[in-house]
């Protein structure tokens, strides 16, 4: 039977954790994170409606994640997307 991963809040706590036989836990707990490696030095400004706003924060903070960075992943999907 596998063993559930601890909720490790500090660094600390992952390197004792990371310290150990791995073998048994199940990975399947693990989500994907995203890195951002590229530096951000543009800067944008828009005006929103508050409810549009709102909404993004709302939705920000059910993924765990600052509503800037779901933005900017927005924008990355957006690009990325095949045009129609």
């Amino acid at each position: 039977m596998s063993r559930p991963i601890p909720d490790l809040r500090t660094d600390q706590a992952a390197e004792t954790f990371l310290d150990q036989d791995l073998s048994d836990l199940d990975f399947s707990q693990f989500k994907p994170a995203h890195f951002e490696f590229e530096p951000k030095a543009a800067q944008i400004n828009m005006r929103l409606p508050q409810a549009l706003l709102d909404a993004v924060k709302a939705r920000s903070s059910a993924r765990g994640i600052p509503y800037t960075r779901f933005i900017r992943e927005v924008l990355e999907r957006a690009v990325a997307e095949t045009p129609r």
